[in-house]
């Protein structure tokens, strides 16, 4: 609504026709529950996981600190970040506190390497969100600070996934 008819016209209102391969990384507890959810939805080509317990290291280790962070599929399988950015388009870090700090710029450094797009996500705007947002901030293109778990169901509609 807010664009004139003119600028309307070069709008893309089409999905892509192209699903993207996503990985959806829940950085803490809270934004797990909220992969879990998704998980359940029917998607084209995505992947969702959460870090393994101690992906923060030890005593608060930085992001250098780790050759290949370990990831765990909502099933309970372990994965590594390696493998499963080898054939990733997108992937979407969400956060609900700031817990996950370290392993969210694992993540970004991994994804600037490979070229591949990011998106943080932030659900919740408790106290704990500004910790999140501290974490996602340098490592997420694109960054949505929302109350709505709904938001992730949108953003990944939105970029075929």
């Amino acid at each position: 609504m807010a664009a004139t008819a003119v600028e309307a016209r070069f709008r893309i209102d089409a999905k892509p026709q192209t699903p993207r391969n996503t990985s959806v990384v829940a950085l803490d507890e809270g934004a797990m529950a909220v992969v879990r959810e998704l998980a359940g939805q029917k998607w084209n080509a995505a992947r969702f996981l959460g870090c393994a317990a101690g992906a923060d290291g030890p005593d608060g280790a930085g992001a250098g600190d780790y050759a290949d962070l370990q990831l765990c599929t909502v099933d309970g399988e372990r994965v590594r970040l390696s493998e499963e950015l080898a054939e990733a388009d997108f992937v979407m870090m969400i956060a609900t506190e700031g817990r996950g700090a370290a392993a969210a710029a694992t993540i970004g450094d991994a994804c600037t390497l490979r070229g591949i797009m990011t998106a943080g996500l932030i659900v919740g705007t408790n106290g704990e969100s500004g910790a999140a947002l501290t974490a996602l901030r340098p490592n997420a293109r694109v960054l949505l600070v929302t109350d709505d778990e709904q938001d992730a169901t949108e953003l990944l509609a939105a970029v075929g996934a």
